[in-house]
């Protein structure tokens, strides 16, 4: 990957971006894309947009979403301990023993999340699986009111994770979802730039808020900009290690590509157009099929007004939801070449309908 792409990854990556509090990382996402824009802009709730070729036709709107899974300050019982409240899809039992950053207003403080050590619990049959409200933060104070002078209700927490090489190609990071799809939209609007292609669509990259708890800044973006078609690019589940059952959740594994998603939300004509240029340009593509939703901003965006002409473009990503997400970087990268392909194919005043 390409050395300056590779540090706005990380740059992406490391900086927390809590649901709700996407405030840092938006503005490391416009200090980049804003340099192969027209012009940017964000709204009310933090959503960014990067324009290159303003006024073209039709409106192409890429997407990704800027926030990752998070906590937040809960309850501070007598002896200083921390209990939270997730946002968006925490997983309690990973989140044990865990490393932590409270974001508050005087800056970042650290913590862990207690674990009782296994001589403890030599007495207990059976475990239990700990939910949310079991969880407790331990920041090195005896008191509530200590810890008070440090954090208060509401602020969110991270875990202390970041960017890493595992080997060749594959890069772990606790925040892939979907700092990803937020790095390849910037990505697109830099390649097509630098290509100097004529274009004729108006191109809107978006790095858009709040998708971990109901898809909620994509539907207030997608309402603004009015796009004709939209790619939204997210992470899926890569199925290529142990346990997980093909027969159940299909065949999708890192290294072969990105994959294009199929039915609902997806519109067939721009799915066929995605397969298209994918071939022209030799980018590999593996497929996903989805019931009544995909789980993505993609289903918020396509019902928005009288319905925008949408597409999903997925990277595989191992163990999702945890500090340990690995993907491949030559995947990641075949996702800007595809929407570049993808924006330079559109035609003057282009619509996507169905064929009847």
């Amino acid at each position: 990957m390409r050395e300056l792409s590779l540090r706005f990854l990380k740059t992406l990556v490391n900086t927390p971006s809590p649901v709700g509090h996407e405030a840092r990382g938006q503005r490391a996402w416009l200090d980049y894309a804003g340099q192969f824009a027209d012009e940017t802009f964000s709204d009310a709730y933090g959503n960014c947009v990067a324009v290159l070729n303003k006024g073209g036709s039709p409106r192409l709107m890429l997407a990704g979403h800027a926030d990752e899974i998070a906590m937040a300050v809960n309850y501070i019982n007598d002896e200083g301990f921390i209990y939270v409240r997730k946002m968006g899809g925490v997983d309690a039992a990973i989140t044990k023993a865990q490393r932590v950053v409270i974001h508050t207003r005087n800056g970042p403080v650290k913590g862990v999340v207690g674990n009782v050590a296994p001589h403890l619990m030599k007495d207990e049959k059976e475990p239990k699986v700990p939910k949310i409200h079991d969880l407790f933060i331990d920041i090195g104070v005896s008191s509530r009111k200590e810890a008070e002078q440090l954090v208060r209700i509401g602020d969110p927490i991270t875990l202390a994770d970041e960017f890493d090489l595992l080997r060749n190609d594959l890069a772990v990071a606790r925040a892939f979802d979907n700092r990803i799809g937020t790095f390849a939209v910037a990505e697109t609007l830099r390649l097509l730039k630098e290509s100097k292609v004529k274009l004729q669509a108006e191109v809107c990259a978006v790095s858009n808020v709040q998708e971990e708890v109901g898809l909620l800044g994509a539907r207030q973006i997608a309402y603004s900009l009015k796009p004709d078609v939209a790619l939204v690019v997210d992470v899926t589940h890569a199925t290529d290690y142990p346990t997980v059952s093909k027969q159940q959740h299909g065949d999708t594994k890192v290294g072969r590509g990105p994959t294009v998603t199929h039915g609902g939300c997806n519109h067939p004509e721009v799915v066929a157009r995605i397969e298209a240029v994918a071939k022209a340009r030799k980018i590999p593509l593996q497929h996903e099929a989805m019931s009544s939703t995909s789980g993505t901003d993609t289903d918020a965006i396509f019902w928005t007004r009288g319905g925008i002409a949408s597409a999903l473009i997925s990277l595989p990503n191992r163990y999702m939801h945890s500090p340990v997400e690995v993907v491949s970087l030559k995947d990641l990268e075949m996702i800007p070449e595809l929407l570049t392909a993808f924006a330079a194919s559109l035609k003057k005043g282009e619509e996507f309908k169905v064929k009847i």
